[in-house]
């Protein structure tokens, strides 16, 4: 990964995220008064604060359920970094953190822990490859494969967990050059996102909140928040100029059991530079094209050009999002999280 990666906290010096700045997670973990949370493939640290497991483009199903179908000799998959591999280097990581049965269950019980988003990824590939029925057959097997990640932490101890929905892949750079084509009756004539790809993910974060609301009635002593990515992005992309930077400094600290976290006194979002109307779809950082997004030329390219100010777009790369949009998604989402855990302070 190279510049601009980083350019807008981490002083132009890519950290490994896929973004100009920080991430959802970073801000949760701020906001929680915790360190921004390390990648677990840096190796760096003790990690007793937090580990990241995502890696980009990573999917949730395993790489050879993309080669069911192909013919002999066809490309390898990419990457072979599914739910499953991720889930073993958590379980690596296990006995450096805690030890005895009990030291576990009081350690992992006093965490906050995030599956996903899965999801993106595994359609993303699929769209152009498969057609839409292929593509909507594999939503259950998707979300039973999410909602096992989750049975496996919880099996590890864990009691908090976020499970996020998927934002709308219609609506993402990448999906709309794959199909740049398309008939102008399959575009929504109010956002500019393509219906049908994004009928799928709801369909995705439908049964998603039933696998979630299932997992809660088999663990009633487990806290599970579902969180939403699709409409925060929706309301973005229909209304792009009511954001751009927040503030996230006004917090005061509360102990709830769980873990430090915060009560938001003064949680608003003050715009400083509005996301502009006709950037909404298009990339900051990309190559020539309708999206400023060309699948030929990465961001970090030599060919890429990069915005003035990432605050004024909703998608980084194409396939991820700017700081100024996860931040907003990030208000939100400590809310949700605050106001869904434990009151009952530890002893």
């Amino acid at each position: 990964m190279r510049p601009p990666y980083g350019m807008t906290f981490f002083g132009g010096r890519p950290t490994g995220r896929n973004c100009n700045g920080r991430l959802i997670i970073d801000f949760i973990a701020q906001g929680l008064g915790l360190p921004l949370v390390p990648p677990y493939l840096s190796h760096k640290g003790s990690f007793r604060q937090g580990a990241n497991f995502a890696v980009g483009s990573a999917t949730a199903l395993n790489s050879s359920f993309f080669h069911i179908g192909d013919p002999p000799g066809a490309n390898p998959f990419p990457l072979n970094i599914s739910l499953e591999v991720q889930l073993g280097w958590f379980e690596e990581l296990k006995p450096y953190l805690c030890q005895t049965d009990q030291e576990c269950k009081d350690f992992f019980g006093r965490s906050l822990f995030f599956v996903g988003e899965f999801g993106i990824n595994d359609y993303q590939y699929s769209f152009g490859k498969k057609s839409m029925q292929e593509i909507r057959a594999f939503v259950p097997d998707l979300i039973q494969t999410i909602s096992m990640g989750a049975q496996r932490v919880i099996e590890h101890g864990a009691k908090t967990l976020v499970v996020p929905g998927m934002i709308p892949s219609g609506c993402a750079p990448p999906v709309l050059v794959t199909f740049e084509d398309a008939d102008a009756s399959e575009y929504d004539a109010t956002t500019g996102c393509l219906k049908e790809p994004n009928e799928i993910v709801k369909l995705h974060n439908s049964l998603l909140r039933d696998a979630v609301q299932k997992l809660r009635a088999e663990h009633p002593d487990v806290t599970i928040i579902h969180t939403d990515l699709f409409n925060h992005v929706m309301e973005m992309v229909k209304s792009p100029e009511k954001f751009g930077r927040a503030n996230l400094d006004e917090f005061s600290y509360e102990n709830r059991g769980v873990v430090n976290i915060v009560q938001v006194d003064e949680f608003s979002y003050a715009v400083v530079a509005g996301i502009k109307k006709d950037d909404a779809l298009k990339v900051c950082c990309g190559g020539r094209g309708r999206y400023h997004y060309n699948l030929s030329v990465a961001c970090g390219d030599e060919a890429a050009t990069t915005c003035e100010d990432p605050s004024t777009h909703l998608f980084w790369d194409g396939v991820h999002l700017t700081e100024a949009a996860y931040h907003h998604i990030a208000q939100d989402w400590l809310n949700t999280i605050v106001s869904s855990l434990p009151t009952t302070a530890s002893s």
